[in-house]
């Protein structure tokens, strides 16, 4: 093995990991190194289709992999690959994950208990990790959560049995701008073994605001304390244009400029995939808010019904809170409606679940279709083409777009209804007679250029142009040399 790995830890979730190791990856690629990006186990339901099959062993057309993972690999310039994320923990219910193991889902691991699972996954874990540190010059590797959950321990495949089995150069990072900073981080080092202790090469103090001076004592009683100093203070920075690790756009963030175009996307408690609209929130003039209420719908131009890792559940939700009547008053005044995978799912007339995967139940009735929910799972990367489109959505008529395909359901024409337009082959897109309510299955559609200039007249910032942005942000706030000395041994 001959990659050096460095590892970004957190004293707490959102803690600004994720968004680290991409930065990192970038840095590093940037000094001509082959790098690969790690995390032995994400639990999100914002997930990507990589390539599976051949040389890696994965059955079927494509795997899943968190979408962190999937950018951070981007940012590498590497091609996203299964084994950057073994393991993936998508939430069903609060109790229950469904287990993605190489790309695949794992019925058995699914119903294991938490604890027993390690021991089955440590070794794919492992293998994994140690095969791209044979392959890379270096390997970033991301925890999760915090290492000083000490009731997980014993069971950790995550953190610093990782860092430990890569003898990780460790960063270990802070929001400051949610208060204890210092607290964290001394407790989060307390809490560590002294083996464990000895990898952490330097504190990271992430979203400062204010003057850094007013900072001191404190990085220098910390290192006293700790003998490990404080290399970096990071200034807030919203407009980074990266997603969110669980796809969370900050509601404080205003549009570029005169806002056009107000979007409201609808957030039920299973949504996924939220990641695919980062590009919408980069547009000029355009808007992107929460919905959770009738109100948060009335001054919108746009609803959204994003994916969602339970789409019965979620359609519960929604009508409980008067969603249901306010999307349907949208809709009836003419104004736009998209929903895309589980949304597609909602917008039609009823769900039908025979295997008992996702749940029955009637839809919000926009779009006349019916969804069957189906054993076998489509995960594949698709290229399609948008038919002759009407109304709203007629600019995106004639358009090849790329993206991705990750549910159970079939969507098609209710047999006892008039018929809805076919836009998109094989089931992927369908649009009301009126022109204003479209349903896809392709995710990632926003991330595809074409798309935003038909819809927009405009452009997002280039996926490549935010890596770099962060690169450069890093190079500039971190102490001179240390990104450099973490791939060398610790003095």
């Amino acid at each position: 093995m001959t990659a050096k790995c460095v590892m970004v830890l957190g004293t707490t979730s959102g803690a600004g990991k994720s968004w680290l190791v991409t930065a990192l990856c970038r840095w590093y690629a940037r000094q001509g190194l082959k790098v690969a990006p790690f995390k032995a186990q994400n639990m999100s339901n914002n997930a990507r289709v990589v390539p599976g099959g051949g040389a890696l062993g994965i059955a079927g057309p494509g795997g899943e992999i968190g979408a962190a993972q999937y950018f951070q690999a981007l940012a590498a310039r590497a091609e996203p690959e299964v084994r950057m994320n073994p393991l993936l923990l998508k939430p069903e219910h609060d109790t229950h994950s469904q287990v993605v193991l190489l790309g695949q889902v794992d019925e058995a691991l699914s119903r294991m208990p938490w604890r027993g699972r390690s021991a089955s996954v440590w070794p794919v874990v492992a293998k994994a990790l140690d095969e791209l540190r044979a392959e890379n010059d270096v390997v970033v590797i991301e925890g999760a959560g915090s290492p000083a959950e000490i009731n997980l321990t014993e069971s950790d495949i995550v953190n610093m049995r990782v860092a430990r089995h890569a003898d990780a150069a460790c960063l270990l990072v802070t929001d400051i701008d949610r208060g204890g900073a210092f607290a964290h981080l001394y407790g989060t080092w307390a809490l560590l073994e002294e083996v464990d202790r000895k990898l952490i090469r330097g504190y990271v103090l992430n979203k400062f605001r204010g003057d850094a001076s007013l900072l001191a004592p404190a990085p220098q009683m910390l290192q006293e304390r700790t003998a490990i100093p404080t290399v970096a203070t990071l200034p807030m920075w919203w407009q980074h244009g990266l997603p969110e690790e669980d796809g969370v756009f900050d509601e404080r963030t205003l549009a570029t400029g005169v806002v056009k175009t107000t979007i409201a996307v609808v957030a039920y408690p299973r949504i996924s995939n939220l990641d695919e609209f980062q590009p919408l929130k980069n547009v000029p003039g355009v808007r992107l808010l929460w919905a959770r209420s009738p109100a948060d719908v009335a001054g919108a131009d746009w609803v959204i019904l994003p994916g969602s890792k339970h789409t019965s559940g979620d359609l519960a939700w929604l009508r409980a809170q008067g969603l249901d009547r306010a999307i349907a008053q949208h809709a009836g005044q003419g104004r736009a409606v998209l929903g895309v995978c589980g949304g597609l799912q909602m917008l039609g007339e009823a769900l039908i679940d025979p295997h008992g995967i996702d749940g029955n139940g009637p839809g919000l009735g926009l779009l006349p279709l019916v969804t069957l929910f189906e054993q076998d799972k489509t995960v594949q990367r698709t290229q399609a083409g948008f038919g002759q489109l009407h109304g709203t959505w007629a600019a995106l008529s004639g358009l090849q777009v790329g993206g991705y395909e990750i549910h159970h359901g079939r969507t098609t024409q209710h047999a006892g209804m008039s018929p809805g337009r076919e836009v998109m082959a094989d089931g992927l897109g369908w649009q009301n007679q009126a022109g204003n309510v479209l349903g896809v299955y392709l995710h990632g559609l926003f991330e595809d250029p074409g798309v935003l200039h038909a819809l927009f007249g405009a452009a997002a910032p280039t996926l490549d142009s935010v890596f770099d942005g962060l690169a450069d942000f890093i190079d500039k706030n971190f102490e001179p040399g240390v990104l450099a000395g973490l791939l060398h041994a610790h003095p």
